[in-house]
């Protein structure tokens, strides 16, 4: 089977992604008093938004690069499509994962489910450094990955402040 993957797709989802996450961190700063656990969620917001930029500047550079840098092929054994691959991060394509939070959520309860989200997007990151192309920035998809995985250390030293 003969399956071509457009880059630029799985960038705008890995936009999406930390869009999502970003919105995800604003509402859960909202829901407590703690000005602890207020500002570790609001900074988290701050570096997703970071990240969805980043993801966007790979996108733009890509686009200088020509398009036949832009559609590739990825190897045989690979047969699922980018929102296909969207749908391995929570914060992906799914509903809007801030709408989760209602506030009768317990402090604990938002920690382990933003840490079970950061993991699903390290996932979607990892599989997504095989799809970009020689130059289109992979260097900066392992950034993200040890970023992400910060994030997971500071929302496991929050659980343990519980």
């Amino acid at each position: 089977m003969d399956i071509k993957f457009n880059a630029f797709e799985i960038f705008e989802i890995a936009e999406k992604i930390e869009r999502n996450g970003a919105k995800f961190y604003r509402k859960a700063a909202e829901l407590f008093d703690d000005s602890r656990i207020r500002n570790m969620f609001l900074q988290l917001d701050e570096w997703e938004t970071a990240h969805e930029q980043v993801f966007a500047d790979m996108r733009k550079e890509l686009s200088a690069q020509g398009p036949e840098v832009r559609t590739f092929k990825p190897d045989n054994d690979v047969v699922f499509d980018a929102q296909s691959m969207a749908g391995l991060a929570v914060f992906g394509n799914r509903m809007d994962p801030s709408e989760e939070l209602t506030g009768k959520e317990s402090i604990t309860d938002v920690l382990k489910s933003a840490i079970e989200k950061e993991k699903d997007s390290i996932i979607f990151y990892t599989g997504l450094k095989d799809f970009i192309p020689a130059g289109a920035g992979k260097d900066r998809i392992d950034d993200i990955i040890r970023e992400e995985m910060r994030h997971i250390r500071i929302l496991n030293e929050s659980l343990e402040w519980r």
